[in-house]
């Protein structure tokens, strides 16, 4: 069999392990540890022709895909703590350098020094990349990584390479938007459903409905991964700001007609792979598909999310005080009616009450109750709730860090379980507004400044 036959039977393999993503075998020891050691050190020393180096990714990634956690674990290990720059070399290195600076031959000294401290790592890493499937290897494995990370910390080297190389190869100007309609292929479809990580595609119907002709799905892709959409985000073209999700998602409700719409609800966004955590490209997602939206449709004035707010009942229930002081004496006396007194400054029935996360809901007056002070706590959550000198709220990290603003609250907008349990049902309007844009990105990334309406500013005065 010719070389090249060799090479395309070890990748065919590769992308069936990929594929199958089935985890066997056990922690490698022993003359098998020795082996994999073996087969890295000649990847980290590049031995051989193309053909050979492609052999050889092809063989360690069959051999990695066929090991459990445990042999994972150990085989990034191996590469973590036996594969970085050698420290000899580096510090001769570095000598070279000081005793060169402001002599002819710096640069020299400098190149060799770039050199010593090239880790052999990466030369591993980077082979993967020579085989079909290689990229989607690579961000898999780094995914393996990131879970193994807390417990092993001295990953962290490999992990900081590893997601240098992948924000270098997943810069956002080799990515292709596109767009993804009813006609794309199956298995896109079903990525689709697999990946959708904030409102739960439940059939097909479901799926053609969120594809319908007053929607628009848009995705990034990698030339290197053509079914596997990095960030997709659901789009509807409605009238008028959207302020429920459930009519959003109703599949019997009757199509709109896009041709009148005025605004785009941009109402989920998923990123699909673990292992690109830390890779940015969401805030170019957005503002290509905004540039795209406004081609098609040139009615479109405003640009919005309905988003959901995570974090809040965490939040609430680390800082109870919290939900006392954002209930005035005229709330409490709506409350009696319902059984709920402020003798508690930390208010535990009122606790108690919000922990049933349906019954409060189907009964309007309570509700009605419990409106104005649940509204206030959302408004300061998303104003002043921080960790260090970012939103604690990862969805409002995600849009104010793109230059969005806080336009308005929502109440019940997500009555399934998911959105009370979270955020008592409320949801949040992020307005991208193309002028203001830029403004306010440079203005939270240097201060931390966070645009708001006024009303919601108002919502959360204490």
């Amino acid at each position: 069999m010719t070389g090249s036959g060799l090479v395309s039977r070890g990748i065919s393999k590769v992308r069936e392990l990929v594929a199958n993503a089935t985890h066997f075998g056990k922690a490698p020891e022993g003359d098998d540890l020795d082996r994999i050691r073996t087969q890295l050190t000649e990847c980290a020393e590049g031995r051989g022709g193309e053909v050979s180096t492609r052999q050889r990714a092809a063989r360690l990634a069959e051999t990695y895909l066929r090991l459990d956690d445990a042999g994972r674990h150990a085989f990034l290990k191996l590469i973590a703590h036996e594969f970085g720059p050698d420290p000899e070399r580096v510090a001769a290195a570095h000598q070279d350098y000081q005793d060169a600076i402001g002599t002819p031959t710096q640069w020299d000294a400098e190149a060799r020094l770039r050199a010593a401290m090239r880790s052999r790592r990466l030369r591993i890493l980077t082979q993967f990349n020579a085989i079909p499937q290689g990229v989607k290897f690579l961000v898999d494995l780094r995914a393996d990584l990131l879970r193994f990370l807390p417990e092993d910390p001295l990953l962290k080297p490999l992990d900081r390479e590893l997601e240098a190389r992948l924000s270098a190869w997943f810069d956002v100007g080799f990515l292709e938007l596109q767009r993804i309609t009813w006609n794309s292929p199956a298995a896109l479809l079903e990525k689709l459903v697999e990946y959708e990580a904030v409102h739960e595609i439940r059939s097909w119907k479901d799926l053609k409905n969120r594809l319908d002709s007053d929607r628009r799905c848009y995705a990034f892709f990698h030339p290197r991964m053509p079914l596997e959409p990095l960030i997709f985000v659901q789009v509807a073209l409605l009238e008028e700001l959207a302020d429920d999700v459930q009519r959003l998602l109703d599949i019997e409700a009757p199509l709109a007609d896009a041709s009148k719409a005025t605004t785009a609800i941009f109402y989920s966004i998923s990123a699909t792979q673990a292992g690109l955590r830390g890779v940015s490209f969401g805030n170019f997602l957005l503002k290509r598909v905004i540039d795209d939206l406004k081609r098609d449709f040139p009615r479109l004035k405003s640009f919005a999310t309905l988003s959901p707010i995570p974090g809040l009942v965490r939040w609430v229930q680390r800082n109870p005080e919290e939900l006392a002081e954002a209930i005035t004496a005229a709330d409490w006396k709506r409350l009696a009616a319902f059984g709920v007194s402020d003798t508690d400054i930390n208010a535990p029935q009122l606790g108690a009450l919000l922990n049933d996360d349906t019954g409060w809901t189907k009964d309007d007056k309570l509700a009605q109750a419990l409106r104005e002070p649940l509204l206030r706590l959302a408004a300061r959550y998303l104003l002043e709730a921080r960790r260090g000198d970012q939103p604690i709220d990862t969805v409002a990290r995600f849009h104010l860090g793109n230059g969005a603003r806080i336009e308005r609250l929502n109440w019940l907008a997500d009555t399934s379980e998911r959105g009370l349990s979270q955020s008592w049902g409320m949801m949040v309007n992020y307005l991208y507004d193309p002028d203001r844009l830029e403004a306010n990105l440079e203005d939270f990334a240097s201060e931390g400044r966070i645009d708001a309406s006024s009303a919601v500013k108002r919502m959360a005065k204490r």
